[in-house]
């Protein structure tokens, strides 16, 4: 193999270090079995390089590509799906580090590396997995530049610097491109993200479903309010509405399920208050949104489904930011359809015969609908029912079982036995799933909804009133409706039991906490001016900008911004240039060189001066002692003058200029 073809040592220990931190970001979602891929590869290459392996031949490569497809197909059921493609894309890099020899396979390996760091941004956008990714830019660039030192053996961290400075100098660039290049819409699309698990409130919900869901510490979303925010015991989350019991699951109606008349919205006349606020929800992988009762977004990308929630007609790939407006005192649907009246009152026959002959006798005691409605709430809060974490398994008669035995449950629970005994009693109503509260960040008043925050309730009809919120779980727990599920559970210990190491549990640390609050508070403005920066945003930040906005200015600002940012760098890097000066022994040197030159004595590029003298004393042997002797005074200048002090070297300069004046070249 050729010396310039050769992996530096350097370069291959920069490849390792960027060929590990790569695969960082995507451990929670890989399975094992491809860590051990890329010790056995960077095992089998530091073998190689000891000497004591080989590289692998084609059946050992075959046999490794079979394996690896076959394992991915195991691990996730199917080769189709993003996490699988990057799954193996992961392989192939893994793989393709094993007959790393030459250098034109070190950069098919860093281009294909930077590919896979930006894999990473498909799944998540976090401000921490960006900064992660520049460091693996950085580790990718500062390899891409140690093979370009064929000498250096030695791993020197001091490679690092020029990567770093490069991409430094390309952020005013980058800058320019992220706020004023147009937000064009991709040109292919990603798979989904089928095999990730789907975070937040489902579309069914059975006992039990809830309290599982609160054990989780993630972020649901975040709100900003325009103004004051509102009572925590008044932030309501809509977000799904179960309007039919099927199995034993509460289920919201689909299209098909709503008649046609049925399915446009009857729009109420708004009154009380409006509340204007912003909301950025992580990825869900669902479409159904979630604001406060009555709400309007007023986006032709937003739409409002016949029961007042609002859903999006994609599904949630990504952080997604959308505003609304909402009249929490609005009057909603005062006249009920036949239709709506009937689905709100059906029960699945022969399930939970007790609740019924109960319900029964509240409807002999209460003529009022309201009335009615307040006995059952009476009955959770001054009976010995017990709000919790950890409620027992019930039967098949489920809401019998909770009723009447068990009387431990969670806001599911309560919500479900709620609406069963509402529809037995003759009351229209409905399950509603969303989330309860929130906290409060000091550091910028936003609000942050966490999956613990997840809640059930009800919602009845009453004559005209419409529909109405009741939650019953304030009847049982009012704590949990005051001040959260982390007061509601302080007795019991279970908030967060099967998180110990989340932040959250640990806010009674004041400089912990201040930190987290800081943190989030930096991530909302993130996810604003960063992942959120949309068409939309773009257009409102050029307006402002430009005022009334127009192609020739868009065009404009475009040039000349570019002008700003390219020509100080072009200048900076002119500047910077050294010019190779010669210096005066190399121009006395050339004179004489070119002296010889015209009677064809042409000195050629890789001869040394001694090889050239040589060669010229064989032709003209009668200058061969001022051709000797311009050689050694040059030589003795260039490549022996350490020892030389100025005054030395001036005497020897002015002997080279003396003897390369008088040299004349005689043939004979």
């Amino acid at each position: 193999m050729k010396a310039e073809e050769q992996l530096p040592r350097s370069a291959l220990g920069w490849i390792i270090l960027a060929q590990f931190s790569l695969i960082v970001l995507h451990l929670e979602r890989i399975p094992v079995w491809i860590v051990a891929v890329y010790l056995l590869a960077a095992l089998w290459r530091f073998q190689v390089y000891s000497g004591r392996w080989s590289f692998p031949g084609r059946i050992v490569k075959a046999l490794l590509i079979v394996t690896s497809f076959v394992g991915i197909f195991f691990s996730y059921g199917s080769l189709v799906g993003l996490e699988p493609t990057v799954a193996l894309l992961l392989a192939a890099f893994a793989l393709k580090f094993i007959e790393l020899a030459k250098r034109k396979d070190a950069y098919v390996l860093l281009f294909l590396a930077y590919f896979v760091c930006v894999t990473e941004f498909l799944f998540s956008q976090d401000l921490l997995v960006v900064l992660f990714s520049m460091l693996n830019v950085v580790l990718i660039t500062t390899a891409l530049v140690a093979l370009h030192h064929p000498g250096q053996h030695r791993f020197k961290l001091g490679t690092i610097r020029l990567p770093i400075v490069m991409l430094g100098q390309s952020i005013p660039l980058m800058l320019v491109l992220f706020f004023l290049f147009p937000r064009i819409g991709p040109l292919w699309s990603v798979p989904l993200k089928s095999h990730t698990a789907k975070t937040g409130v489902s579309d069914f919900m059975r006992p039990g479903d809830i309290s599982n869901l609160s054990q989780s510490a993630d972020v649901a979303f975040r709100v900003q309010f325009e103004g004051a925010i509102p009572a925590k015991a008044d932030m309501y989350w809509r977000g799904l509405v179960f309007s039919t019991i099927r199995d034993g699951a509460w289920t919201s109606l689909q299209y098909f399920d709503v008649p046609t008349l049925e399915r446009k919205q009857k729009v109420p006349e708004t009154t009380g208050e409006v509340l204007l606020y912003d909301i950025i929800m992580e990825p869900t992988q669902q479409n159904w949104l979630y604001s406060l009762r009555y709400a309007d977004s007023g986006s032709s990308k937003i739409l409002s489904s016949p029961d007042y929630r609002l859903y999006s007609p994609v599904v949630l790939e990504d952080e997604y930011r959308y505003s609304v407006r909402s009249w929490p005192d609005t009057v909603i649907e005062t006249e009920l359809s036949t239709w709506r009246r009937e689905v709100e009152l059906t029960l699945p026959k022969d399930v939970n015969p007790l609740t019924r002959e109960f319900a029964a006798g509240l409807r002999e005691q209460h003529d009022s609908d309201r009335d009615l409605v307040d006995a059952l709430l009476k009955k959770f809060n001054e009976e010995e029912y017990v709000y919790t974490l950890q409620p027992p398994l019930l039967g098949k008669n489920a809401m019998d079982d909770f009723l009447f035995q068990t009387r431990r449950g969670f806001c599911e629970h309560y919500a479900y036995a709620f609406v069963v005994t509402m529809r037995a009693a003759g009351i229209p109503a409905r399950v509603v799933a969303g989330y309860q509260g929130g906290e409060i960040n000091p550091v910028n008043s936003t609000v942050i909804v966490h999956q613990f925050d997840a809640h059930a309730w009800a919602e009845v009809w009453l004559e005209g009133e419409g529909w109405v919120r009741v939650d019953p779980t304030g009847a049982v727990s009012s704590d949990r409706i005051e001040w959260g599920l982390e007061r509601a559970m302080a007795g019991e210990g279970s908030f967060l039991s099967n998180s110990l190491l989340s932040p959250l549990r640990y806010r009674s640390i004041p400089w912990l906490n201040e930190m987290r609050l800081q943190y989030d508070a930096l991530t909302w403005r993130w996810q604003s001016w960063v992942v959120g920066y949309d068409t939309d945003r773009q257009y409102e930040f050029l307006e402002s900008l430009l005022g009334e906005f127009n192609a020739r200015k868009f065009a404009l600002v475009l040039i000349g911004t570019w002008m700003l940012v390219l020509v100080p760098v072009g200048f900076s890097l002119l500047g910077t240039r050294k010019l190779h000066r010669r210096s005066e022994e190399d121009k006395y040197y050339v004179a004489f060189c070119t002296r010889l030159a015209k009677h064809g004595i042409v000195r050629e590029s890789a001869e040394t001066p001694m090889m050239y003298a040589s060669r010229a004393t064989a032709f003209a042997p009668s200058s061969a002692v001022s051709i000797l002797e311009i050689t050694t005074l040059y030589s003795e200048l260039v490549y022996s003058n350490q020892g030389l002090d100025k005054s030395g070297k001036k005497r020897l300069l002015r002997e080279l200029a003396r003897a390369v004046r008088a040299f004349r070249v005689n043939k004979k």
